[in-house]
């Protein structure tokens, strides 16, 4: 259908005055349609109206658009599904834009507990050095929304997606979907891992190749009946129609004329940081990367120039034998184990909120590397009462925050204190790692803000 004709003069309850609603509001407004957003934070705007959920009454509306976040379970989403509106999220609006306006870009798309990130920048990093024009989008970046309207005229969209993302798409379809890894996150959200994790599997049902981590036990297991084209890659020797890692090389047995046949895409010590779970990032990046035919010279190419975003296993200072690294992007346990076992003996800062993850199990797994933990944040105590389970050997100490302590407030003591009980623990051979485990918003304003601040107080304390 044309959505520009079909959305003239409707009326559109965004939900969200997000980036997400902002964009989405913006592109129904162009189209003619008349928008109310609604957000408990009102703003001004010049572009639209925002009220407060109680100024709204659902039934005056023609469409409902769900921003990322929204629970089903909000009164104003409930009232929508009683009433019969439609409801629709930002991916699939972007979707019918990009029908009418560039039919031949392609999409991929990319989700999973950890490294979507990282892994949907190596692919769009991929697709430019093969020539294509392509930017990564959604959960990254900019809106998909924004690139698919974009005067840029993209080639490739490449999506990075959010199991929000996720539970409210129906209409967008993509050449090829990764699914990275399925591990215990936002159940605060979903209500259940299993809720949470079939919003993981999702990404495949408008998906016509599944680029899938065959070292990820609930991938392997929650696609076994799957019926497209499986992509499967691994940190092991690849069989045919796989993507691997052969003794220092990563190869392709999946886009080649003879599946007895291997092609090298890089070397192993091209990719940066040479850690396991980055490497596996690589891997499924250059398997998105051959679905559009970018040729293995370009992704290895792309691949070896990569550098990771900050807050990403970033090595802040090497001093005395110390080694102090900033991966506050782990923000769960899955992605703090994986940070955890790159190393062998782990100064280890952890907590904030949760999510109603289980820490039990990262801290069971993870305990042979620790030798001590800084414990920080509102969900500290989950952290401490795993450690005096599987690890009561590991020292524990827990910081708080000054008493005049404002987030966000110029003032660092409360990093500064951090930093120097992990001094006061650490020796030659030791990494202090930042790898909380927990989003940030109790203390901090963001990750990208609880790592600048272990940097600086870092610095600070090593001059």
């Amino acid at each position: 259908m044309s959505f520009s004709r079909d959305l003239q003069d409707k009326k559109v309850l965004v939900l969200g005055a997000g980036v997400t609603g902002v964009a989405s509001a913006r592109a129904l407004i162009n189209r003619q349609a008349e928008v109310i957003v609604v957000d408990d934070s009102v703003t001004e705007s010049t572009d639209f109206t925002v009220v407060q959920p109680a100024a709204v009454n659902v039934n005056e509306f023609d469409l409902v658009l769900i921003s990322p976040g929204w629970k089903e379970s909000h009164p104003l989403i409930q009232e929508a599904l009683s009433a019969g509106i439609e409801l629709i999220n930002e991916i699939d609006l972007a979707w019918a834009l990009k029908v009418e306006r560039s039919p031949g870009q392609k999409w991929l798309a990319l989700t999973g507990t950890n490294g979507k990130t990282t892994t949907v920048e190596m692919a769009a990093a991929a697709l430019r050095a093969g020539g294509l024009h392509a930017v990564a989008c959604g959960n990254v970046g900019k809106t998909v929304i924004e690139c698919a309207e974009s005067n840029e005229a993209y080639d490739v969209l490449v999506l990075e997606l959010s199991s929000f993302q996720l539970h409210w798409m129906k209409r967008a379809e993509f050449v090829a979907a990764a699914l990275l890894n399925i591990a215990d996150d936002h159940t605060d959200w979903h209500g259940s891992f299993e809720s949470y994790a079939q919003a993981k599997i999702s990404i495949l049902d408008r998906s016509m190749t599944a680029i899938l981590n065959g070292d990820d036990k609930e991938v392997v297991t929650r696609t076994m009946h799957w019926n497209g084209r499986k992509v499967f890659y691994s940190l092991d020797t690849p069989g045919p129609g796989e993507i691997g890692v052969v003794e220092e090389l990563l190869v392709d047995r999946a886009f080649v004329p003879d599946p007895q046949e291997a092609s090298m895409i890089a070397e192993l010590i091209q990719i940066k940081p040479t850690v396991p779970h980055n490497v596996s990032n690589a891997l499924a990046a250059a398997g998105l990367a051959r679905t559009v035919g970018v040729s293995h010279e370009a992704i290895g190419k792309a691949l070896s120039e990569f550098e990771p975003g900050r807050h990403r296993i970033e090595v802040v200072a090497e001093h005395e034998g110390i080694t102090w690294i900033d991966d506050s992007k782990a923000t769960n346990p899955h992605a703090a184990a994986a940070s955890i076992l790159s190393a062998l003996s782990v100064i280890w800062i952890a907590g904030g909120l949760a999510k109603g993850a289980d820490v039990s199990s990262l801290v069971a797994r993870a305990y042979p590397r620790l030798k001590a933990a800084i414990l920080i944040g509102a969900d500290r105590e989950l952290f401490a009462q795993a450690l005096a389970e599987h690890a009561p050997h590991v020292k524990v100490i827990s910081i708080d925050p000054p008493s005049d302590y404002q987030r966000g407030a110029d003032s660092n003591t409360f990093m500064e204190a951090i930093v120097a009980a992990a001094q006061s623990c650490a020796t030659q051979g030791d990494t202090v790692l930042l790898a909380p485990s927990c989003a940030s918003m109790d203390q901090f304003i963001s990750y990208a803000d609880r790592g600048d601040r272990f940097a600086s107080a870092v610095r600070k304390a090593l001059k």
